[in-house]
């Protein structure tokens, strides 16, 4: 499965920048994206692993039950 490299700006707008076999190619290229600055205002670089890009992009959509918050 490869790893995709996504451009996530506001109201769900999702845009592939980049496809990688492994992990640490998709991470390095996401980590130089972040970094250039380039990046509009709102916008985040996100990595998913996901058997398609249609499925990649419906897991970004998706919203996440946050995690534990300290102590319980």
């Amino acid at each position: 499965m490869p790893y995709f490299v996504f451009r996530v700006l506001p109201f769900a707008q999702i845009e592939k920048l980049a496809e990688f076999a492994a992990f640490r190619d998709a991470s390095a290229h996401a980590k130089a994206q972040r970094a250039s600055g380039d990046q509009p205002p709102g916008a985040k670089v996100k990595v998913m692993f996901a058997d398609n890009q249609a499925l990649a992009e419906d897991l970004l959509c998706q919203i996440r039950d946050p995690g534990p918050s300290g102590d319980d």
